[in-house]
């Protein structure tokens, strides 16, 4: 019998590694992140990846879909899709049980109802076209083709013409080929109050700015990856790269990133409280209770 899919989500800062990490030791599972960003080598500390979360004792739980593509690497939605069902599928064939966990609710939400998203083909001839556009024209174009998913797809012209190149494209096909099955999978959330959250992403900031977050972008910058290819993924890499570009002085880059973080976080609980409204049953469980309390009640929802 095939493991059910459990799936742990919820906002960033909300011990979702170390949670997962230490329910897969109990239930013989593997994790799958579910992590737009952690995918990239070298992206360590600006993408949270916390790699020691995953090793409890002499043991060190699998993971997969985490340190899968060099920087600069272009990795859609249908990458996920597949990538992700390839993990789940060798997972299962070894009698184990998978385990999606992220904050990425598109990534998330695409598996879990099993999107249609084909390798969308460059389109040079559109790509033209809308070049000549401004972002504000390439917003009110891509709005049109339905609502947005994801707000980073018009932070720059460059992601704008990319969303509406695959929504073009989506557009011409035939909404019934479905490539992949939705999963049936639990879904836990962690819920962390908003003031709590904020006070941890402050702090966590701080930390990484200390471990070398600006170093680390330095570094993938002298190794000739484009500051356009590091703005585009957003977030900590956007503002670190503005600083080192001289567009930014640290203390705005600093505030400003602090800013972004904190909307990006709701920007997350907005996503899973759609979700909900979309029919998924997420179980939420305190972020704060103790790891022993949290596990209980993960394993009493899974039934194992």
């Amino acid at each position: 019998m095939q493991q059910k899919l459990i799936t742990i989500l919820g906002p960033t800062a909300s011990g979702k590694t170390s949670f997962a990490a230490q329910l897969a030791a109990i239930l013989n599972g593997e994790i799958i992140s579910g992590d737009s960003r952690q995918l990239y080598r070298r992206m360590d500390i600006g993408t949270g990846k916390d790699l020691d979360e995953y090793t409890l004792g002499s043991h060190t739980i699998p993971h997969h879909l985490i340190d899968i593509r060099e920087p600069g690497d272009k990795y859609t939605l249908f990458d996920y899709q597949r990538d992700f069902h390839t993990a789940c599928q060798d997972i299962r064939s070894r009698g184990r049980q998978p385990i999606l966990c992220g904050g990425t609710g598109l990534y998330i939400e695409s598996v879990l109802r099993g999107y249609h998203l084909p390798d969308v083909p460059p389109n040079r001839e559109l790509r033209e076209r809308l070049e000549q556009k401004s972002l504000a024209e390439l917003t009110a174009i891509l709005r049109s083709y339905g609502p947005l998913h994801n707000s980073t797809d018009i932070d720059t012209k460059k992601r704008a013409i990319r969303a509406i190149e695959i929504a073009d494209y989506r557009s011409r096909q035939d909404p019934s080929q479905a490539a992949y099955p939705p999963m049936d999978s639990i879904i836990i959330g962690l819920q962390i109050d908003r003031e709590l959250r904020r006070e941890k992403i402050s702090r966590r900031l701080e930390a990484r700015l200390r471990e070398g977050m600006i170093e680390e972008v330095q570094q993938l910058l002298d190794e000739g990856i484009t500051p356009n290819d590091l703005i585009y993924y957003g977030l900590e890499y956007k503002f670190v790269t503005l600083h080192l570009t001289g567009v930014l002085s640290r203390e705005e880059m600093s505030r400003q990133l602090e800013i972004a973080i904190h909307q990006f976080a709701k920007r997350q609980m907005t996503w899973f409280r759609g979700m909900e409204r979309r029919g998924f049953t997420i179980h939420w469980i305190d972020a704060t209770l103790p790891m022993e309390e949290k596990l209980s009640e993960a394993i009493s929802l899974t039934g194992m």
